[in-house]
């Protein structure tokens, strides 16, 4: 179902995660998307870039964490440069929201226009989401229609999303396509009436 990002959730605690950190440069030769997931974090999942040999460390690289659909991180993540290719290498990997007290403007914009939640949840909470994914199994589901975390038994925790970010993931639209919803009407008469010569009322 649209809207709904169920999968087990892998803690990755660092602030200030920039998008170079998310996928670098380099990894950014595919004339497609497809295939961005291999270079997700390439700088921390591998002690060799060549040879692709894994640092066995690093959280997505733990057998537990390798089927990860929902990441948790820090404060301001996907900051720096404004490169796409940062969500959709999360998606290619299998990543369907990121959980974090903060994120880059623009990364946020991104992430909502192709399908990808943001979800901003205090430190407090963000945290402790942290921990227990750290301590065991922890399966999460990020709900966009009720802005709910669930997963914690009895408890849920609220999250708000910009209406219009929220309805173009729910929607699986982009930016044009949700204006052409919104407003194809007046669109289509401001177009008639320009032909026409006369001014739009």
């Amino acid at each position: 179902m649209r809207g709904i990002v169920s999968g087990v959730a892998a803690p990755l605690m660092r602030r200030n995660v920039d998008t170079d950190a998310i996928i670098p440069s380099r990894e950014m030769k595919r004339v497609s998307r497809e295939g961005l997931g291999e270079g997700l974090f390439a700088n921390w999942r591998y002690k060799n870039l060549d040879t692709r040999e894994e640092a066995p460390e690093f959280v997505l690289n733990r057998a537990r964490y390798r089927q990860a659909g929902i990441l948790i991180s820090g404060a301001n993540f996907g900051c720096g440069s404004s490169r796409e290719h940062a969500v959709w290498a999360l998606a290619d990997w299998g990543i369907g929201a990121v959980i974090a007290p903060s994120f880059g403007e623009i990364f946020q914009a991104n992430c909502a226009q192709n399908g990808l939640v943001a979800v901003e949840l205090d430190e407090e909470h963000v945290a402790a989401l942290a921990a227990e994914a750290e301590r065991r199994e922890l399966r999460l589901t990020v709900d966009l229609a009720a802005c709910e975390v669930q997963g914690l038994g009895a408890t849920t925790l609220p999250f708000s999303i910009k209406p219009r970010e929220r309805e173009m993931i729910l929607k699986g639209l982009d930016p044009i396509a949700l204006t052409l919803e919104e407003h194809g009407a007046a669109i289509e008469a401001f177009e008639k009436s320009d032909r026409a010569g006369r001014p739009w009322v």
